[in-house]
């Protein structure tokens, strides 16, 4: 009898065994596959990155060349459609990747904010701020120039990227109703229209360049560059890598330094496109990075993402986690347009706009603690602010 009951507590102990190695969680295979997926969805969005900052840059070209108001109306509109395909990429930060390498990163000259308008041309109240009207100092506008000069002094001066592109474009938001509103005439007949004509040209070349060197690093079939790295490295910590720049931008970076900075400070000067009106955009963009990663659907791309991962061991808990990133991609959407108008003194609190960016912060900071508890869930463990 001891020994059939000894069998029978083998046998028990062997299914149970089993039933826990069926129930452990991602394998090597599916691990390997998210990163590749990843690898490979990265490239596909910086390329489509790259092809509509090329655009734009054809579109300043055009009204650098002849400047009306309907080619500086266009290079707006193309500024606007390049930055919906830039705001996802961000989700591809926050790991010393290429982008923010510390070392070479061109992060802080392409993405770089809040920027100290005064910095780079005329604000109100100091018609000879900037760069553009000291060329006394400054007498060639020229890559190396802007980029040697990004950032010296203090990161608010910044040289470079979207935004000196945006505020060359928009000037100062100076409007309640709307966004800046640059007169034509600063590319024709007012002071120092060549220089900021070849400011705007040099800055719009040089975030083509940097956006290229992103699409090189991740390409396939390059030895040596960054992809080949990142997929050959172990999965557990490239897949660390993954996680941690979805819970960086989640909370650190969009709910704390994007909104609740602006939010809590009443400070136009903080929120992201502050002279273009083009924040809310900014804001659901980033948000959609973080829901892209997580599905593993890049558009043209797509595969298993960090949502298989966690599936493999608590289907629940992926499937919250799901809900909690599309709850907060929509309560962004949802914000009034523009956001300075929620930034207002003398707004209240309790207004509508006020809420609608209060419960979005509130919903990346809550989405972001299920990241870190999902990627414990698979033996991940991450640090975010």
């Amino acid at each position: 009898m001891k020994r059939i009951v000894a069998l029978f507590a083998l046998a028990v102990a062997a299914l149970g065994l089993l039933a826990g190695c069926a129930q452990s969680g991602p394998d090597d295979e599916l691990k390997d596959e998210v990163v590749a997926n990843y690898a490979a969805g990265v490239h596909h969005l910086y390329s489509v990155s790259l092809g509509s900052a090329t655009a734009l840059d054809g579109a300043i070209d055009r009204f650098i060349a002849d400047p009306t108001p309907t080619h500086l109306e266009a290079a707006k509109r193309m500024w606007l459609y390049a930055r919906d395909d830039y705001g996802p990429t961000e989700a591809f930060r926050f790991y010393d990747g290429p982008i923010d390498n510390p070392d070479d990163g061109p992060e802080g000259l392409i993405n770089a904010w809040p920027l100290d308008e005064a910095y780079i041309d005329y604000v109100e109240g100091n018609p000879s701020a900037g760069i553009i009207n000291n060329p006394a100092e400054f007498p060639v506008i020229d890559a190396n120039l802007l980029v040697s000069l990004n950032e010296v002094g203090g990161e608010e001066n910044v040289s470079t990227g979207w935004h000196a592109i945006e505020f060359l474009l928009w000037g100062q938001d100076l409007y309640g109703a709307g966004p800046g509103q640059r007169p034509v005439e600063d590319y024709t007949t007012n002071a120092n229209a060549d220089r900021r004509a070849a400011y705007l040209s040099v800055a719009s070349d040089l975030l083509v360049s940097h956006l290229q060197d992103m699409v090189n690093a991740w390409a396939p079939g390059v030895g040596g560059n960054y992809r080949a790295r990142f997929v050959s490295m172990d999965a557990d910590d490239a897949i660390q890598n993954i996680i941690t720049g979805i819970g960086e931008l989640s909370r650190g970076e969009l709910a704390g330094e994007r909104m609740t900075v602006a939010y809590e400070a009443r400070s136009q000067e903080d929120e992201h496109s502050c002279f273009s009106d083009n924040t809310i955009a900014d804001i659901v963009g980033n948000a959609r990075g973080i829901q892209i990663v997580y599905l593993g659907d890049y558009g043209a791309v797509s595969g298993p993402g960090v949502k298989d991962l966690i599936a493999a061991e608590d289907e629940e808990l992926a499937d919250q986690l799901e809900a909690q990133i599309a709850a907060s991609v929509n309560l962004a959407n949802a914000i009034p347009d523009p956001f300075d108008q929620h930034l207002l003194e003398g707004v209240s609190d309790q207004t509508p706009g006020r809420q609608a960016v209060l419960r979005t912060i509130v919903a990346l900071e809550d989405q972001t603690d299920t990241i870190v508890d999902a990627a414990e869930k698979i033996g991940i463990t991450i640090s975010v602010s």
